[in-house]
């Protein structure tokens, strides 16, 4: 896949940068994929430590769950955030089966937000490079909703030093749509291979950074995870996308 991308405009909401049956197709797959992620893990499992370090494997398992649930049904997101505490609380067999009655609620959830919904402005604001930015709903009901999981499915698998199922026509879709994000935002001149199933060739312009480097560890370095090496990214890897 070859992308050639143009700068960031600058609009003053944040809009999804991806077609929306496209999204809705990826929100459902993730939902099946983190869900078998989940399912896989053993009981050593749930109390292993994670890249996000405030929470172990069943904490962040029990955000997936929470963040599955927000759109299943017009009053959820209300209700989720007052459940969250009590989530978290939840052991393993509960979780893997609240993930499985609302993956495919969620998913439905998502797909009946209206247009003239997700055109609206999220209330408050979103830090990203350390600029206050404003994002649409459908912002996060197609895009956001569906990195998030794939992210914490990545988590889980360097958790648990199990591969995660990667595939061009799935997970290649969300990096694609992340790469477009991340050179609209930085705006510069540059050529990016990105090897593995997910991966692709993108550029833009003439003289730029060239950066060579594994599909899923480029998404981890852009979220603001560590890199393979642990250091600190620097140049074009240091522009964030938000997941």
């Amino acid at each position: 896949m070859i992308i050639t991308t143009t700068t960031w405009p600058g609009p003053n909401v944040v809009q999804p940068g991806i077609e929306r049956p496209t999204a809705m197709r990826l929100a459902a797959t993730e939902y099946q994929r983190v869900t078998a992620a989940v399912d896989a893990l053993q009981s050593e499992d749930w109390s292993l430590p994670t890249d996000c370090t405030v929470w172990d494997v069943r904490q962040l398992v029990a955000h997936i769950v929470g963040q599955t649930n927000l759109f299943s049904t017009p009053f959820e997101g209300a209700r989720q955030m007052r459940a969250a505490e009590a989530r978290q609380r939840l052991g393993p067999d509960e979780l893997r089966a609240e993930l499985h009655r609302v993956g495919p609620r969620g998913a439905k959830g998502r797909r009946r937000v209206p247009g003239f919904v997700r055109r609206r402005r999220l209330p408050g604001a979103e830090v990203v490079n350390g600029v206050p930015e404003k994002w649409s709903i459908g912002y996060l009901t197609d895009v956001i909703l569906t990195r998030d999981p794939w992210m914490h499915r990545l988590d889980l698998a360097r958790a648990t030093g199990r591969a995660p199922v990667l595939t061009a026509d799935h997970d290649g879709v969300i990096v694609a749509d992340v790469v477009a994000e991340w050179a609209r935002r930085h705006g510069q001149p540059y050529r990016l291979v990105l090897t593995g199933p997910a991966g692709g060739s993108w550029s833009s312009g003439t003289g730029g950074a060239e950066i060579v480097m594994d599909a899923a560890d480029f998404c981890r370095v852009v979220s603001g995870r560590p890199g393979p090496d642990g250091d600190q990214p620097t140049g074009l890897l240091a522009t964030q996308v938000p997941f």
